[in-house]
């Protein structure tokens, strides 16, 4: 396997550095949460009242104001039962997701049903960002498209325009400052050929304005049950990791900093490869997927 990302810890003190070295974190104690009363009640009785017994710990995110009835709908009683049992995820490490507080869940990004699955997994609602032509399409296709963004919680971004990039980390902020859980691809988009590319620093930036943590997450065998270009997954057994928090507060107040935002990321890239065992590529994916296709030699003539 090719030298994966650098990981480099810029300005850290001695004092500073926890022993080994090590940036995860634990999650804090949490406090019990119950449902509102004005849930159904099949829909409150299947999805419980929010509390764990035995430790207190929130289990499942409660719905807030602007949350979307239609994601939980979709997730407890509509569809997500139906994936669970077609698909029967595999999950490791998912107590690793703090009960409460914000929290960012950065992930390798090999299929379309990455967004699917991840946040079906995690007990809280999570908020991915995607851009706006997702929620403008037009006809029957366009409308169902609209409606499953909608009804995952996905939040519509324009990325037409120098400010794109800005305006992303902007609505996932919001997210965070409000204490909720932020899904991102370091990547920024999808792998071409399975293999985990360079992460762009928007992930770094979001942790050190935030100040949450952030859990790496890997998909690992996305790719082969639903293929880039693939309508129709296959039906398989999905499989996903999670890894311990990392905590960046080291580097407090030094969001703007290339060279820390890099080496944040490059940490987050570091854990992501570790924890999927697949290949490290020092490019970012979009720039792989601009480049053509190598064209097949043909036999020479004897």
């Amino acid at each position: 396997m090719p030298r994966g990302p650098v990981r480099c810890r810029v300005g850290v003190p001695p004092s500073a550095a926890k022993p080994g070295g090590s940036a995860r974190s634990g999650a804090g104690r949490a406090s019990v949460i119950h449902r509102p009363l004005w849930w159904p009640t099949p829909l409150r009785r299947l999805v419980g009242d929010g509390s764990d017994p035995g430790t207190g710990a929130l289990s499942r995110e409660t719905p807030t104001e602007g949350t979307s009835v239609l994601y939980w709908l979709l997730k407890y009683v509509i569809l997500g039962p139906l994936l669970r049992l077609i698909f029967r995820p595999q999950v490791e490490g998912l107590h690793h997701v703090p009960a409460t507080g914000p929290v960012i869940l950065a992930s390798n990004h090999l299929s379309f049903s990455d967004s699917i699955f991840t946040p079906l997994i995690v007990p809280r609602k999570v908020t991915f960002v995607a851009k706006a032509e997702y929620f403008t399409g037009k006809g029957l296709k366009g409308w169902l498209t609209k409606m499953f963004f909608v009804g995952t919680g996905t939040i519509p971004v324009d990325r037409s325009g120098g400010r794109a990039a800005r305006a992303a980390l902007d609505t996932q902020l919001t997210i965070l400052r409000a204490g909720g859980v932020a899904g991102i691809y370091p990547e920024g988009t999808r792998s071409p050929d399975g293999r985990l590319y360079r992460g762009k620093t928007g992930v770094a930036r979001l942790a050190l304005e935030s100040g949450a943590p952030v859990v790496p997450v890997v998909m690992l065998n996305l790719d082969e049950i639903q293929p880039p270009g693939t309508l129709v997954p296959k039906v398989r057994r999905v499989r996903i990791r999670f890894g311990a928090p990392l905590d960046f507060s080291r580097y407090a107040g030094m969001a703007g900093d290339r060279f820390v935002e890099r080496a944040v990321t490059d940490e987050i890239m570091y854990e992501l490869m570790d924890l999927s065992g697949r290949e490290y590529v020092d490019t970012y994916a979009q720039k792989a997927k601009a480049q053509p296709a190598p064209v097949p030699r043909q036999p020479v003539a004897a």
